[in-house]
């Protein structure tokens, strides 16, 4: 399996729950969509290729990702898969 096709099995997993969802994991889905990030403190800041959500930051907590962060994340990776961009 790829790590492409591994990323498509956690957002799917994602998207029937938020909660609980590995750092780790959501820090490797956002390199794999948007490259590496820049560090400000404790947030990883993705650059999107969107006009209207430039960045996704996303933050350790506990080990955890916070919900709405993995929110943030789906809704942009959404908005980067769209066939018009």
């Amino acid at each position: 399996m790829t790590e492409f096709e591994r990323a498509r099995l956690l957002i799917a997993r994602w998207r029937e729950s938020q909660t609980g969802v590995r750092f780790s994991d959501l820090a490797k889905v956002c390199r794999l969509y948007f490259g590496e990030p820049r560090r400000k403190g404790s947030h990883l800041i993705y650059r999107t290729h969107l006009r209207g959500t430039p960045i996704v930051n996303i933050q350790n907590h506990d080990g955890e990702a916070k919900p709405y962060q993995v929110r943030q994340v789906l809704r942009a990776i959404d908005l980067e898969e769209k066939p018009d961009g």
